[in-house]
């Protein structure tokens, strides 16, 4: 059980180690991201996240390219690079889809 605790604390730190250091990355812009008129968009990738960054606000990433997502981009481009998410591959949330 403290085996557990130590890897859930380490991850943890992890995580926000991560989304501490994607705050100097630079914003993808159009050469990267493409139009998308379906749900193959940023937000439905699996490498898509977000962070909550200096007061609070939210940091849309690409993990692939290693760069930001403004807000609202996320819902209409993806990249070459997109990927289905390893949750729906997997069919672990249906509800998702």
């Amino acid at each position: 059980m403290a085996l557990s605790r130590s890897r859930a604390a380490r991850s943890v730190a992890a995580a926000v180690e991560a989304a501490g250091d994607c705050e100097a990355w630079p914003y993808l812009d159009g050469d990267v991201l493409l139009a998308s008129r379906s749900r193959k968009v940023c937000m439905t990738c699996h490498w898509f996240r977000h962070h909550a960054g200096a007061q609070c606000i939210p940091l849309l990433t690409c993990q692939l390219h290693q760069g930001l997502i403004a807000q609202g981009d996320h819902l209409l481009n993806r990249c070459q690079g997109w990927t289905d998410d390893m949750a729906r591959q997997r069919g672990w949330a249906p509800e998702a889809g």
